[in-house]
């Protein structure tokens, strides 16, 4: 080509052909490209082989050190490293979850709730024994109930009345002969429990003795008494004096002993064991 070329020498030809002058002879064959990565890049303008300071993923060149998602949209996070791209899905726990979200990489169902020998879907609402009086909601495996509020009612407990089929008790019109004296027994309206004169009036909720059972004065002047299920959730709870539950969230108790939360002390199993207390 009107080039002189010095014995032994090597040269690019145009259309990536490699050339050596050998003994007053020309020798030329395709560029040889070693690669070593899985998604290089074209080859540069001007150049023959393709390059590994970057990469080329679904038909989309990458800067090295990206980091980008896939198009299909199940989660999983790559990244472009010398060449090479590695993808990351993400780890799913194998039980359920408790609130599940649309932007959730997991698919995951709530738990279910289990409560007097039924099962309720999460976020089912129902009535404590069918009464509407009490509203429990199942949230991710766990049953909340909690009481109708009722209002402020400004008459006296003497005057006040629980309806049928009605949770709280409203105020009626005393009596013509209440300013006559005491009520007599028989015309009391509530629930006379001794005979030292103890006396509730209808709709009044009370403990008799145990924080777990709750009674009430019915209208017919009958006593309804129920007990609390405590879910204990934790080995190690603090049970407090006067409270029906268990509590998990102040602390712990160990051996006879009361921790708060995060303080660590020593076992007295083995003094060479450290323990923590640890709320969840």
């Amino acid at each position: 080509r009107g080039v002189s070329r010095e014995p032994g020498a090597r040269w690019t030809e145009p259309g990536c052909r490699s050339c050596t002058c050998q003994e007053g002879r020309v020798l030329c064959e395709a560029v040889s490209c070693s690669v070593p990565c899985s998604h290089p890049l074209p080859a540069p303008a001007g150049g023959c082989c393709p390059t590994c300071t970057g990469c080329l993923h679904e038909g989309v060149a990458r800067a090295e050190g990206d980091v980008f998602s896939l198009s299909d949209g199940n989660c999983t996070v790559c990244v472009c490293l010398a060449g090479n791209v590695s993808c990351l899905s993400p780890e799913c726990p194998p039980g359920s979850c408790p609130s599940p979200s649309p932007s959730d990489c997991c698919s995951c169902h709530p738990a279910k709730c289990s409560f007097r020998g039924h099962t309720y879907a999460h976020g089912a609402r129902f009535s404590l024994d069918g009464d509407g009086c009490t509203t429990c909601v199942c949230q991710g495996g766990e049953v909340e109930c909690s009481f109708a509020p009722c209002p402020v009612l400004e008459c006296p407990q003497h005057q006040r009345h629980l309806r049928p089929g009605q949770c709280c008790s409203s105020c009626r019109e005393p009596p013509q002969d209440a300013g006559q004296g005491s009520w007599a027994q028989g015309a009391f309206p509530g629930c006379f429990l001794d005979d030292n004169g103890v006396a509730f009036p209808v709709g009044q909720l009370w403990s008799p003795g145990d924080p777990c059972e709750l009674c009430i004065c019915q209208a017919d002047g009958s006593v309804s008494c129920r007990r609390t299920e405590c879910l204990e959730t934790c080995p190690h709870p603090i049970r407090i004096p006067g409270q029906c539950c268990p509590d998990c969230s102040a602390g712990c108790t160990y051996m006879g002993r009361v921790f708060s939360n995060n303080e660590t002390f020593p076992s007295e199993l083995d003094p060479c064991l450290s323990c923590i207390c640890l709320v969840r």
